[in-house]
Formats: structure tokens, C-alpha cells, sequence
């Protein structure tokens, strides 16, 4: 997509727009692709490296500019940067239907692999594949969410998927070293925070335990 503007004919390349409608208006403003999820996730702090220009529009696409007084009726400040920060924080990133889609799988194999990390068939005690997972989600029909990291989408899906598949969270295996000042006392605390203690090893008062 490329776009004249008519205040500086300057062509913006590249552009992503986020759109928000406030006041019974629509205002528009000019990202760069990659950089508003970037900007939301707190990942990218610089907020030039996300707009391609400090200006408000009423439509990026014809260059059509907002009016300073519509600006300060439906935000009540006349500075275009905080504006932009409003209309990047709350407004709704306008995307074609392939990248669209493109997201959506991206995020569906996120959360797939996200889930295939973190648990296990607790028959075997091994991983599912990442594409059994997959597969299992599109049966429950769990629809993701984009504007949502791929660890707390997981954290949903793992509970929705125990009911057409044996799935636990993996347990992970520790060795914890207990000096002799501490090893009695601490024993009985470890042992009811761990789900199993394997091995117990004492050596001259200190304590491993596995």
C-alpha cells in the first residue's frame, strides 16, 4: 500500500493504519507494518519508529487531514503525538483479509507449540506433536485471539482440551540440595509442595532430594 499525503506530498510506504472512531468522527493515523502489536506488547518504546508521521487523518488513504478544532472537540488536547498514542492504544489496526488470516495461523501454531512445550499424555509422559494439538483445538473450536499472547491463550486452550484428549502440565524434575542446618526442617516443606519425591540422600547431615 502506498499513499500520497497532500500537506507534504510525501509518499508513506509500507503503511499500516489504525483506526478509531471518537466524537461521532473517524480518525485515522500512519504505522509502519510490524510495529503497532510491537508498540501495544511494550516490546518497541520508540514511538517514531511506529508512526511515519505525527498527523492525524480523517482517511490515511486520500491524504485527508483532520482539522485541529475536530481534534480538540473529540480529544480535548490539540497535541497530534498524544493523540496518536490514544488512537495507537485503543484503535482498531486495519489489516486485508489474507494478512489477516496469515496472523490467525501464525497465532493457532503459537499456541499449538506453546501447549506441546509445556505439557504432556500423562499415560506416557511424553509430548503431543504440535500438529495433534492443533488438530485437537480446531475440534473444540477454540478461536484465537490476536490482540492476546500466545502463554495465556495456552493457559485456556490446555483446560478446554482435557475434555477430548488425556493432557496434563508436564512436571518438571528437581534436585534440591539441603544443608544440615536446614535439612530437617525444610524435608517436610519440600515434600508437600513437590507431587513426588524419588530419591532421598543424606550425607553427613545434608540432604538431596530429587
Amino acid at each position: 500500500m502506498s499513499i500520497f499525503t497532500p500537506t507534504n506530498q510525501a509518499r508513506l510506504t509500507n503503511v499500516a493504519v489504525v483506526r478509531m472512531k471518537k466524537g461521532g468522527k473517524r480518525f485515522e493515523i500512519a504505522c509502519y507494518k510490524n510495529k503497532v502489536v510491537s508498540w501495544r506488547s511494550e516490546v518497541e518504546k520508540d514511538i517514531d519508529e511506529v508512526l511515519q508521521t505525527h498527523t492525524v487523518f480523517i482517511n490515511v488513504s486520500k491524504g485527508q487531514v483532520a482539522k485541529k478544532e475536530e481534534l480538540t472537540k473529540a480529544f480535548g488536547i490539540e497535541d497530534q503525538t498524544e493523540i496518536c498514542k490514544q488512537i495507537l492504544a485503543k484503535g482498531e489496526l486495519q489489516i486485508s483479509e489474507k494478512e489477516r488470516h496469515a496472523q490467525l495461523d501464525s497465532t493457532v501454531k503459537d499456541v499449538a507449540t506453546t501447549v506441546a512445550d509445556k505439557c504432556v499424555n500423562p499415560e506416557t509422559k511424553r509430548p503431543y506433536p504440535v500438529s495433534m494439538i492443533e488438530k485437537a483445538m480446531k475440534d473444540i473450536h477454540f478461536s484465537v485471539k490476536p490482540n492476546k499472547s500466545a502463554k495465556q491463550q495456552a493457559l485456556e486452550v490446555i483446560k478446554q482440551l482435557k475434555t477430548v484428549m488425556q493432557i496434563e502440565r508436564a512436571q518438571m524434575r528437581l534436585r534440591i540440595s539441603l544443608p544440615s542446618k536446614d535439612a530437617r526442617r525444610l524435608k517436610d516443606k519440600v515434600s508437600k509442595v513437590a507431587s513426588k519425591v524419588e530419591e532421598e540422600t543424606w550425607d553427613d547431615g545434608n540432604l538431596e532430594m530429587v
